[in-house]
C-alpha cells in the first residue's frame, strides 16, 4: 500500500539540523519500538515532509531534506521581544517560578492567539522572549524507513489524526 491522502503512516528516523554554516546536530531519533505515527493529509506534519514520502510503500528507505523557509521558517529577529515584566506579576509578585532563562512560557497575543516564548533574559524590569519556532533557521535532514502503512479508519479520517498505538487516544 502506497503512502497517500487518508493513509495511516508509521516511520521510524533520524532527524538532524544544521543553522546556516554549522555542522548538523541531532533533533530527534525515533525507533521501531516507538515511531512517529501520522494521518496523511490533515496537517499534521510539514507538507514537505508528507510530500517526500508519498507513493512509499512499507520497508522504503528515505533520506531528503527540508530547507529552513519549508520548515519552520528563517530565524526572524523581529520575533524577539522586550516585554515588561508587570505582564508577568500574579497577586503582586513577579512569577519567578514559572519565568526564568531557559523555560518556554504559553502566552497569548492581543488577538488572542497562542504563543509559547522562550526566555532569554531577566532583568529588573523587562523580560526578553523569543517567540520563533525552536527549529526555525533550521534547515533539516532526515533519514528513515516507513514501518507501516495502513487504511485510516471512518473515525481518524472525522477526527483528523490517528487513534490507537502511535496515536492519539480519548479519554
Amino acid at each position: 500500500m502506497k503512502i497517500s491522502h487518508n493513509k495511516v503512516v508509521a516511520v521510524n528516523y533520524y532527524l538532524t539540523g544544521s543553522k546556516g554554516q554549522s555542522a548538523e546536530e541531532l533533533i530527534e531519533q525515533t525507533s521501531a519500538e516507538n515511531p512517529f505515527v501520522f494521518l496523511v493529509g490533515h496537517g499534521g506534519v510539514l507538507p514537505d515532509f508528507e510530500t517526500h514520502l508519498s507513493d512509499k510503500t512499507k520497508g522504503d528507505k528515505f533520506d531528503f531534506r527540508i530547507g529552513a523557509a519549508k520548515a519552520y521558517g528563517n530565524y526572524e529577529q523581529d520575533y524577539v521581544a522586550k516585554l515588561d515584566k508587570s505582564i508577568f506579576m500574579v497577586d503582586g509578585k513577579f512569577d519567578s517560578e514559572r519565568i526564568k532563562v531557559g523555560e518556554d512560557v504559553e502566552m497569548n497575543d492581543q488577538d488572542g492567539n497562542r504563543l509559547v516564548g522562550h526566555v532569554l533574559e531577566v532583568s529588573d524590569n523587562h523580560v526578553d522572549m523569543d517567540f520563533n519556532h525552536p527549529l526555525a533557521g533550521y534547515d533539516l535532514h532526515f533519514i528513515g524507513e516507513v514501518l507501516d502503512v495502513r487504511e485510516a479508519s471512518a473515525e481518524e479520517i472525522d477526527h483528523g489524526h490517528v487513534h490507537g498505538p502511535g496515536g492519539h487516544h480519548h479519554h
